[in-house]
């Protein structure tokens, strides 16, 4: 019995196991790893401000508020006077007409500014004027309670999901956005460094095991479907992405840039936050119902009812994050005059709708996709694993799995239990 627990067929379906995984996704990865390379971009030279003006830091010493003349548009009138604390004329005090039009906040004294110098920006007009607030400090504060509940409550997982975190957003700051502006194509360069985000955060958050080498693979499918669909879409709704005053910008600052590709980039990348999260769910629920499992059918029905009540409030949680970021949006509808068809079909409402369906069907099919790959790779225990000296108890499918297992066969499955 000894000899069947260290040597019996368990090793040899393990080795098939990695064998299967190994076939699918180093090929994938080698790819990803070249296109990285290729893709790369050089140093990526900003274009000037077409506002002009130079950034400057300050705090507000005294504020001199004024009654506005009678029939004024402006709200709030008179000046404050900023010591420039960073930026041209560090050290000086200036005078700044208070801020006016709609955001704008009353300022008192002590408060941190953003300023813009710009001594030609009116003729004889101030030279400079607040265009922010500085948020640096409480937004530090932010940040440090999020990682503290983090690693209070996940401890190393918290850690290593902390670092998973670091990576995708080094990929996108080092690689997509640079990538995209050096002129590469918005969608290439949006699949490669999501399959790159996913390869480097899934693994140091989970670990290179089994399980999330299917949750890989799983989610890689999921990603290309995803951009297809998004790709075939966009091109029957004509849609030419530059339905928002961003995209706007863009295509005035940055001519020749992609719109299209950068509109199918967004919707890549926007989905992979929720495809790994599925994924990874999935396959560690095939493997936990793997030791009590018949057969490989049985064990993908068990795991896909699990994966239907998953992915029911997944898809809530994705048209929920659209709706709330299109907040303003919805009130311009329920206020407008327009018809609502002719409203949803305009170009910017198209490409939220766009969004919002390409991924939810990439989530949807991101399920079937994780757990048929899954239970392909598994090897189901024939039965529910009985009690014995390896496992500590009495069987836990009752007293017909010990007839159907002799005494000491069941050892043969306690690494699943692992």
């Amino acid at each position: 019995m000894s000899h069947g627990h260290h040597h019996g067929p368990a090793p040899a379906s393990s080795r098939r196991t990695r064998r299967v995984v190994t076939a699918v996704l180093v090929p994938a990865a080698l790819v990803t790893l070249v296109a990285l390379v290729l893709l790369w971009p050089g140093s990526v030279r900003g274009t000037a401000d077409p506002a002009g003006g130079q950034r400057a830091l300050g705090t507000v010493t005294a504020v001199d508020e004024r009654t506005c003349p009678a029939g004024s548009p402006q709200q709030r009138c008179g000046s404050a006077t900023v010591r420039v604390t960073d930026g041209p004329g560090t050290g000086t005090r200036q005078a700044v007409d208070l801020p006016q039009g709609p955001g704008s906040t009353g300022l008192h004294a002590g408060d941190d500014v953003v300023l813009l110098y710009f001594p030609d920006a009116v003729p004889g007009g101030r030279a400079y004027s607040v265009v922010d607030r500085q948020r640096s400090t409480p937004m530090i504060w932010l940040v440090a309670l999020a990682v503290a509940v983090i690693l209070a409550f996940g401890r190393l997982r918290g850690v290593t999901s902390l670092a998973g975190l670091a990576v995708s957003f080094g990929f996108l700051l080092l690689f997509v956005v640079p990538a995209i502006l050096d002129g590469s194509p918005p969608l290439l360069v949006a699949v490669v460094g999501a399959s790159a985000i996913m390869f480097a955060a899934l693994y140091l958050t989970h670990g290179v095991n089994v399980h999330t080498s299917v949750a890989v693979a799983g989610t890689l499918a999921s990603l290309v479907l995803t951009g297809l669909l998004g790709a075939l879409f966009t091109a029957a709704m004509h849609l030419t992405g530059a339905g928002s005053d961003d995209s706007s910008y863009l295509s005035v600052t940055r001519a020749g840039l992609d719109l299209r590709g950068l509109l199918l980039a967004g919707i890549v990348i926007g989905a992979l936050g929720v495809l790994d999260d599925v994924t990874v769910t999935q396959a560690v629920t095939v493997a936990e119902m793997t030791p009590a499992a018949t057969s490989r059918w049985a064990l993908y029905r068990s795991a896909i009812r699990v994966g239907r009540a998953h992915v029911a409030s997944a898809v809530n949680t994705i048209v929920l994050a659209y709706a709330g970021a299109s907040l303003p949006l919805l009130l311009l509808i329920a206020a407008g005059s327009e018809p609502v068809g002719e409203l949803l079909t305009g170009e910017f409402l198209a490409q939220e709708v766009l969004r919002t369906a390409v991924g939810t069907i990439g989530l949807v099919a991101s399920v079937p996709i994780t757990t048929a790959l899954a239970a392909l790779v598994a090897e189901p225990g024939g039965g529910p694993a009985s009690g014995g000296p390896s496992s500590g108890g009495p069987a836990r499918g009752g007293p017909a799995s010990g007839s159907a297992n002799p005494p000491g066969r069941p050892v043969r499955h306690a690494r699943h239990r692992g």
